[in-house]
């Protein structure tokens, strides 16, 4: 039997996408039932809706781009399901990648897994993973955005101080002085840890090892030209955007460059001669 697209498989993943569907239906009719009990204007309430769908669309191109690259290792039906409900390229090609290493597989997302106990175990690190939001968030989130508010006032131009006491004026002076520290930290530690996520990425397109034995795995021509288009790419379209003023682009940059990427390797595979496509330093 082909564990990895099993009837039985399908049925869980297809009753885990009903429930998610419903969910999302569910609070719509609330949302719209509310909307007309405050007096919202039907017309307002569709462009809402519309709006809304049309955002999800660079997310659905994204999750598309994510269940293609995981599928040659997992099949389809476990990355549909991991995308649909809660997760994002970033984390569950890091955590498939990971875990598979952890079972001595060096040919990461690239090769099927045909050991069911690999299987297994890393589709429980893509789950049990990023279930850990889900716990962390009533706890949380609540500290955290305030902590988020008192660092955005920390940033806006301070205003005309009225006559205050010693006591006060120096607890003001510590309080805006915390502020203005956590709103540093948070404006350089998301582009640090984003900048290194994708540095993660960089590298092994550059020296990611395969086995010697396995064509394609590693590091090599095919590899670098993924990386080059996609980079590029992702770099004009920016500016094309901002060139433009096209802001309803933006969101589209990623996706674009991903599906860029992998058609790019699709046709220098098949374009170049083999002994090019195929050539690895790290394979």
């Amino acid at each position: 039997m082909d564990f990895k697209s099993s009837v039985a498989l399908y049925l869980i993943a297809g009753a885990v996408i009903l429930f998610v569907l419903g969910q999302s239906i569910f609070f719509l009719v609330k949302a719209w039932k509310h909307g007309k009990e405050l007096g919202i204007d039907k017309s307002k309430l569709k462009n809402a809706i519309t709006s809304s769908a049309l955002f999800t669309i660079p997310s659905a191109l994204s999750v598309l781009a994510t269940v293609i690259a995981l599928a040659p290792a997992l099949g389809l039906v476990v990355p549909w399901v991991r995308l649909s409900v809660l997760g994002n390229i970033t984390y569950e090609t890091v955590a498939a990648t990971e875990a598979i290493n952890a079972f001595g597989i060096t040919t990461g997302i690239s090769e099927a897994i045909t050991d069911p106990e690999a299987f297994a175990g890393v589709a429980w690190v893509m789950t049990i993973g990023i279930c850990f939001s889900l716990v962390l968030l009533p706890f949380v989130a609540k500290p955290l955005h305030k902590k988020f508010l008192n660092a955005g006032k920390g940033k806006k131009k301070a205003e005309p101080e009225t006559a205050v006491t010693e006591e006060n004026s120096t607890e003001t002076a510590d309080s805006k002085k915390k502020k203005r520290s956590f709103a540093g930290f948070i404006d350089h530690v998301t582009p640090a840890l984003f900048i290194g996520l994708i540095g993660a990425f960089i590298s092994n397109s550059i020296l990611g090892a395969g086995k010697k034995d396995t064509p394609i795995d590693g590091a090599g021509v095919l590899s670098v030209i993924t990386l080059a288009t996609a980079v590029i790419s992702s770099v004009v379209i920016e500016l094309i955007t901002k060139k433009f003023k096209l802001t309803w682009l933006e969101p589209f940059i990623m996706p674009i460059g991903m599906i860029l990427g992998m058609v790019a390797a699709i046709v220098a595979y098949n374009v170049l001669p083999p002994e090019i496509a195929t050539l690895e330093w790290r394979g």
